[in-house]
């Protein structure tokens, strides 16, 4: 019998609470603006710090018609003041109150509500705008975000008028400045040259940025102002090697990462180092050395301390909060001093525990912390000692193949680069990754839509024939399809064609891969380096090829395939007297494998390609000024004469 009265008893206090709000809703369809402005001044009041009463007024439909009144020319700019103010404060309610009030339409309401003359209502709109902006249900593309939104505030003017107020006598309204210079200047060269230049009160502002980098300034100030000249120079305005840069923003966020700050701090202050010193490898140095920072960072991963250590459960919670996103922090930072420098990469190894924390963070539940450890295994997979120590000793295929089974294409991306490295022939993961189904998944990622997965699809392809058996090379091709080959080799971008190219010439090495090959795939591959040899490439593309055509000339059967194809022969001749002495010499490769008289036919195709005018060519070769192709020549004409 309960459960029979359980619904009705709910709806009955539902409607209660709603019916002790409906009179609020009312008040709003009043014919007198007086009575309708009082009926929104008392909703005010009465939504204040109720989160109860905001759900109910939103249930009965007060959105629209607030929104409606808050857009009527004809309400007084008092109505349309308290209109603003109360849909603001719906606003902090749950994340729900949020959705509603976007559903309804309220952004583009609010913002031609800038458009106003009247400026308490226009901070009102700004109020309730920026609440719904903090939200994270709020999807940033409402607001402007990216380049051109960037280059549109620019145009209209956001430097100058923003730059001035650098000299307020409030300190909120110049950290809200600062903050809006980081926001333009990020990835922007456009506004980060314009802001070198500007003066206020007769001091340029990146001089202006360093003075607010100084250690007596709050540290949301340092940080912020460190991020405007970082932002300004990775985006070329200023000089890596400027003082502003060496000796004040790279110490400051170094600073920033130590013990003594707050977790939130040492979380930016890693993150904006990361991105200041990602590119370029004097400042990695400057950075590995300044501080013992790469030690220091190992404390990131030391979050949340022991419970038992811990007391107070506020600073536990905190610490929980903040422990993804230091170790996130951290791996990028490691990420960006390993980039280039073998000695900085031994020592983040060497720090206490590195491998176990990477291989840990690569199966880590937040999406952020396992894309940066992948970033950092990346960036430490480039050496080559660490690839046959360290990584063999942690076995960090394992969880990294393990990433590539479902992931993001961000976290694909850089987990894929760095199988590529893995499977170089000096590693000793090759076998093992190979042993785990790897093939297949790389076949699988060079049919993917993402440009880079297809790039480092195939580039690990190509890595792993090389010198590699007979059967890893035939389970590529079959994994591939020769399908798939000529997609690949007609893909409109030149890294991939690149790669299928020198994934061709690594599976066309040692005689009988090439006539293994050859005798099943001939016809086609024959067919696809035609093509491409007639097709618009540039250079490198053709000299490759032609490679791959020099490897078939080295099979005992393969070379057949060249010799009974007048078109093919044609095109060698043809680059023989090419302008280009890099095709020149890869087109008398081929010639020099198919005329060697120390194999079987080999009178034959002397014969052969005399008759086409071969010979003549080489003669003219032999007197080149080039020393490559004068040698190569005089070597192809011994053959004649032996």
């Amino acid at each position: 019998m309960a459960c029979v009265l359980e619904t009705p008893l709910r709806m009955s206090v539902l409607s209660e609470v709603t019916a002790s709000s409906r009179h609020y809703v009312d008040r709003l369809f009043d014919p007198d603006p007086q009575k309708v402005l009082q009926g929104v001044i008392d909703m005010k009041n009465a939504v204040i710090g109720n989160n109860k009463q905001k759900a109910n007024l939103i249930v009965l439909g007060a959105v629209p018609r607030l929104l409606y009144l808050l857009q009527q020319e004809t309400s007084s700019t008092e109505l349309r003041t308290e209109c603003a103010v109360v849909l603001g404060s719906l606003a902090m309610g749950t994340e729900n109150n949020v959705k509603s009030l976007l559903d309804c339409h309220i952004i583009p309401a609010l913002l031609q509500g800038l458009l106003s003359p009247e400026l308490k209502f226009i901070e009102a709109c700004l109020r309730c705008l920026r609440t719904i902006f903090t939200s994270p249900v709020t999807p940033e593309e409402l607001l402007y975000t990216g380049p051109d939104h960037q280059t549109i505030l620019f145009n209209h003017g956001a430097v100058q008028n923003i730059a001035h107020l650098l000299s307020s006598t409030s300190y909120k309204v110049r950290m809200q400045a600062l903050k809006c210079f980081s926001v333009l200047a990020f990835e922007n060269p456009q506004v980060s040259m314009t802001l070198v230049n500007v003066l206020v009160d007769g001091e340029l502002l990146p001089q202006i940025f360093v003075k607010m980098l100084q250690r007596d300034k709050p540290i949301e100030m340092q940080l912020t102002s460190a991020k405007c000249l970082t932002y300004m120079c990775r985006a070329g305005a200023i000089q890596t090697d400027d003082n502003c840069i060496v000796l004040k923003t790279l110490p400051s966020l170094v600073r920033m990462c130590s013990k003594e700050r707050l977790l939130e701090e040492r979380v930016e202050g890693a993150e904006t180092l990361a991105y200041l010193i990602e590119t370029d490898v004097e400042l990695q140095r400057i950075a590995s050395i300044t501080d013992h920072l790469i030690a220091m960072l190992s404390d990131y991963f030391k979050y949340p301390s022991s419970v038992s250590a811990i007391t107070d459960i506020k600073r536990l919670d905190h610490d929980l909060k903040h422990a993804h996103e230091l170790r996130q922090a951290a791996f990028k930072l490691y990420a960006s001093l390993g980039a280039n420098d073998e000695d900085i990469r031994k020592k983040i190894i060497e720090t206490e525990n590195m491998m176990d924390r990477i291989v840990n963070g690569l199966s880590e539940s937040s999406i952020k912390v396992r894309l940066s450890a992948v970033r950092c295994l990346h960036s430490l997979s480039r050496s080559v000692q660490q690839l046959r120590t360290s990584f063999q000793d942690h076995a960090v295929w394992k969880p990294l193949m393990k990433v590539l089974q479902n992931a993001p294409d961000e976290v694909l991306v850089v987990a894929s680069s760095t199988l590529c490295n893995l499977l170089l022939e000096f590693s000793p993961s090759k076998e093992p990754i190979l042993e785990s189904g790897a093939i297949e998944l790389l076949c699988s990622l060079t049919q993917s839509e993402n440009l880079a997965l297809r790039v480092n699809g195939i580039w690990a392809l190509m890595n792993m024939a090389f010198q590699a058996e007979q059967k890893i090379k035939a389970d590529i091709l079959q994994g591939l399809s020769t399908e798939q080959l000529f997609q690949l080799l007609s893909d409109s971008d030149v890294n991939v064609l690149m790669k299928t190219l020198g994934l061709l010439r690594n599976l066309l090495s040692t005689r009988p891969h090439i006539d293994q090959i050859m005798s099943t795939h001939g016809k086609q591959i024959m067919q696809a380096v035609t093509l491409i040899l007639e097709g618009e490439h540039n250079i490198e593309v053709k000299e490759q090829t032609l490679c791959i055509l020099a490897n078939i000339a080295d099979g005992t059967t393969a070379k057949e395939l060249i010799m009974t194809n007048d078109d093919i022969l044609q095109k060698i001749k043809y680059y023989m007297s090419h302008s280009n002495a890099k095709l020149q010499l890869a087109a008398m490769f081929c010639i020099s494998n198919l005329i060697w008289n120390e194999e079987e036919g080999s009178q034959e195709r002397q014969d052969k390609l005399r008759d086409i005018g071969i010979v003549d060519i080489l003669h003219k070769l032999s007197q080149s000024s080039d020393p490559n192709l004068c040698d190569k020549a005089k070597t192809a004409l011994q053959q004649y004469l032996a």
